[in-house]
């Protein structure tokens, strides 16, 4: 892995701290994170994640933020989202990728989470 990539995953790895059952993998050739079989979120390029995201919050976050968020042709109306590391706070990286554990991981796995936190 080069060293750009490394440093982004370095960012997804260190949002994705805490959450449990997180798989480190490669996915399309890139470091990637998944709770089981489910991506969470992969590394596209040095500055950019690609993150599981359903298609309604996708078009929020787009219209919100699209100096962090953006997509291209090949991910319009696929439940994934572009972010720019460079331009997203590790707070904000670090709750989008926990809303998309929720939705991702196993039920029992989530609900004990969640049980645990409270």
């Amino acid at each position: 892995m080069s060293d750009e990539l490394s440093t982004v995953f370095e960012a997804l790895r260190s949002a994705a701290s805490g959450l449990p059952d997180i798989i480190e993998t490669t996915s399309y050739g890139t470091p990637a994170l998944k709770v089981g079989k489910k991506l969470l979120a992969r590394v596209k390029d040095a500055d950019t994640v690609v993150l599981m995201c359903p298609l309604d919050e996708k078009e929020m976050l787009l219209e919100a933020a699209p100096a962090i968020y953006f997509e291209t042709d090949h991910y319009k109306g696929w439940p994934a989202i572009l972010v720019r590391l460079s331009q997203i706070p590790p707070e904000e990286l670090r709750h989008r990728l926990e809303q998309t554990w929720i939705r991702q991981a196993p039920k029992k796995l989530m609900n004990a989470w969640q049980a645990a936190k409270a």
